[in-house]
């Protein structure tokens, strides 16, 4: 599925109130809206001026929506679903979110996932070797995709007040407004 436009990626992300990130509910303990908007929140904390980053984080496990039970190729499956709405860089920040896990979790051995996430890293390809390290950290976007990936592990607070789904739409907007202007 690939959004063409801003309401439609507007009703994937409200769809993703009540649909968690396993669809026996057994994963993270809260769902992927909640956690979409808190995970944006933090970006937007620590990197006021990045939209794309910020934007990243909120769609950044739209894949768990679109292909349930996957966990090794939701990151792609995000992506290719954002990529031709908002660019490049924040498909590649969104795909970039599991490898970033990889890294760090090969980095910081000692590094706490949730269980969730300790589980999946598994299928995602386990910690990255030293091979994969040095690759990962040539990538000119691995810095914000670790940024993301940390904010990603932090956003999963049971009952915190992210804000509104609806406060992102002009982010959407812009980006895709700007996004427009450029290719003309």
């Amino acid at each position: 599925m690939t959004a063409h436009s801003v309401d439609e990626l507007m009703d994937l992300l409200h769809a993703c109130r009540g649909a968690w990130d396993t669809p026996d509910r057994s994963g993270d303990p809260v769902d992927l809206h909640d956690h979409a908007l808190q995970t944006a929140a933090l970006l937007r904390r620590r990197r006021p001026a990045d939209k794309e980053l910020q934007v990243a984080g909120l769609l950044h496990d739209l894949g768990h929506l679109l292909r349930p039970g996957d966990d090794a190729g939701h990151a792609d499956t995000a992506a290719d679903a954002v990529r031709a709405l908002l660019g490049e860089r924040v498909a590649r920040l969104v795909q970039l979110h599991v490898p970033a896990k990889r890294y760090l979790a090969a980095a910081e051995p000692g590094r706490s996932l949730s269980a969730r996430s300790d589980l999946t890293l598994g299928v995602q390809g386990g910690p990255m070797t030293a091979e994969e390290m040095a690759a990962f950290v040539r990538d000119p976007d691995a810095d914000d995709a670790l940024m993301l990936r940390q904010a990603d592990d932090e956003g999963k607070v049971v009952g915190l007040d992210a804000g509104e789904l609806e406060d992102w739409r002009p982010v959407l907007e812009h980006l895709v407004a700007a996004r427009a202007g450029a290719a003309r």
